[in-house]
């Protein structure tokens, strides 16, 4: 596959980066379940985590389209921008709804790595993706909010210095819409964890990093709530989006990995007497993952630039993360199968990857609520939740 993408320059310089952190770097971190800091710190020192943030805050203010390329080549040479990759979707909620004030106290020492903002406390244990029925509350007491509840699946938690908070402001019975009374804070989670924040750590089927979170009286300067009190679901509706897109984007380069992998080993694996890669029950799969994949990486690309256009982008956001991730799903079997029994070998990097990839199905949207979403919001049809 050549060189078609968008931002060549900076996927060719990010795949140099990546090939200091080759496959057994990443095999060693998936046996220990260790977050690969060395990584994220140079990928941090380059630039890249701070592709969004504005360069008059010390950032590169680059689109998001750019940001897709870094992630989605992170992939594709076969790493896990999993590590890090809220930082860049986190970010838009600071950038458009902060204040002057905490741009300036947060944005420059995120673009230099002193601080990471990484984590996202959003879901919770009862609610899942039904956001709006989340029960952890922000209390306003004085100068600072108390914060009592629970999270569950924020990833990062342990390694970021920074989360981006939704807690409900206005118990749920007395806001006039189900998407009232919610709000959101940035916490700083080093003060945090000697004043009633636990973190839990969760293990997976893939080295995720993920976490439960506990508030017991969690204290928040009320100077930390990001733009007005009760607004918080609409500001990260559009972080969400923003989420879909660039996750999608890795998706892609996953499939890319996949297939890479599949048509190499598929040319040079030898049986009776001739390359498997001759045979059309191996060829057909990858090619029509590679299909698949080239169609999904349009919609990302059109998700994509209607964000930086700032037009309405939810439908093409939905659609591009469900196609990209059955891409990347379609393609991780292809793989697998091309690879038969050395498919599920550790120093092939196949089931690594299969396993971190099937995430994609699941989170941070399932499939089944962006069908809904197409359903009801595109198609017109009875709300089906």
């Amino acid at each position: 596959m050549g060189r078609h993408e968008a931002w060549p320059e900076i996927r060719d310089e990010v795949a140099r980066l990546c090939a200091e952190f080759p496959g057994e770097y990443w095999r060693e971190l998936d046996r220990e379940m260790a977050y690969p800091d060395k990584f994220v710190g140079a990928l941090g020192e380059a630039g890249y985590l701070a592709a969004l943030i504005p360069e008059e805050y010390g950032g590169s203010g680059l689109p998001l389209s750019a940001a897709c390329a870094i992630l989605e080549e992170v992939q594709r040479q076969g790493g896990n921008g999993g590590a890090c990759h809220a930082q860049m979707y986190i970010m838009g909620a600071l950038l458009r709804h902060g204040s002057e004030a905490q741009k300036q106290a947060y944005l420059p020492k995120i673009a230099s790595g002193e601080l990471r903002l990484q984590a996202f406390g959003v879901t919770e244990p009862t609610s899942g993706t039904d956001t709006t029925s989340l029960k952890t509350t922000a209390r306003r007491d004085g100068d600072h909010y108390v914060v009592n509840g629970q999270k569950i699946w924020t990833s990062r938690a342990q390694y970021s210095d920074l989360m981006l908070l939704l807690a409900r402001t206005t118990p749920r019975e007395e806001a006039a819409k189900r998407t009232d009374g919610l709000s959101i804070f940035l916490l700083d989670m080093r003060e945090a964890l000697n004043d009633g924040l636990t973190i839990r750590p969760i293990r997976t089927m893939m080295n995720h990093a993920t976490t439960e979170i506990f508030f017991d009286n969690v204290k928040v300067p009320a100077e930390n709530l990001i733009g007005e009190e009760g607004r918080g679901f609409r500001y990260i509706l559009s972080g969400m989006n923003a989420e879909r897109i660039l996750i999608a984007a890795e998706c892609i380069g996953d499939a890319k990995w996949f297939i890479d992998r599949a048509s190499a080993y598929a040319k040079e694996r030898v049986v009776f007497g001739a390359p498997i890669g001759k045979n059309q029950g191996i060829q057909f799969p990858i090619a029509k993952a590679y299909a698949h994949m080239r169609a999904a990486e349009l919609m990302v690309a059109r998700a994509a630039e209607l964000f930086e256009a700032d037009e309405p982008c939810g439908e093409e956001a939905n659609m591009a993360k469900m196609l990209a991730a059955d891409a990347s799903w379609e393609a991780a079997e292809a793989c697998v199968q091309t690879h038969g029994g050395f498919g599920f070998a550790e120093e092939y990097d196949v089931e690594r990857k299969f396993r971190e990839t099937r995430l994609y199905q699941v989170a941070p949207i399932s499939t089944n609520l962006i069908l809904s979403y197409l359903a009801e919001h595109t198609l017109g049809l009875p709300r089906s939740y």
